[in-house]
């Protein structure tokens, strides 16, 4: 009967701990985790119009376009991004409007506008580090 008991307890123990553990997930489970990391990329400038998002902006305003490969179905449009030249230290924000096919998973595209605060636009590409702030922030 001792060895019963102890080998039902040892069977839950292993059973509760694999429903503890952490599960990597798709979709949107995996892009909120995402926001909290810095990505390093490449950052050039598009001329803006109808984003992918829906909204019709333009090249006055601070836009982003993201890969595709981050975009997904577009649940960090309007989104703000916090975006350091590492090669100057200049900084901006641009809310993310567009998706970016040509782009790799971590560069970004931005408006004529948003990409002269960091450099200028006769620069044409751009050492970047950026992320993603919080859904509810806005500059």
């Amino acid at each position: 009967m001792y060895r019963l008991t102890t080998v039902l307890i040892t069977l839950c123990t292993i059973f509760f701990t694999v429903l503890a553990a952490p599960l990597r997930l798709k979709g949107s489970a995996t892009m909120s985790l995402e926001k909290r990391t810095t990505h390093t990329g490449e950052g050039t400038w598009f001329e803006v119009g109808t984003g992918a998002c829906g909204y019709t902006d333009t090249d006055d305003d601070p836009i982003v376009a993201i890969s595709a490969d981050i975009y997904g179905s577009g649940g960090n449009c309007n989104q703000w991004i916090h975006i350091t030249n590492t090669d100057n230290g200049q900084e901006a924000y641009g809310k993310t409007r567009d998706e970016c096919e040509s782009c790799g998973s971590t560069s970004l595209d931005m408006s004529p506008s948003l990409f002269e605060e960091l450099s200028t636009l006769d620069t044409g590409e751009i050492p970047i580090s950026w992320h993603f702030m919080n859904k509810d922030w806005s500059p």
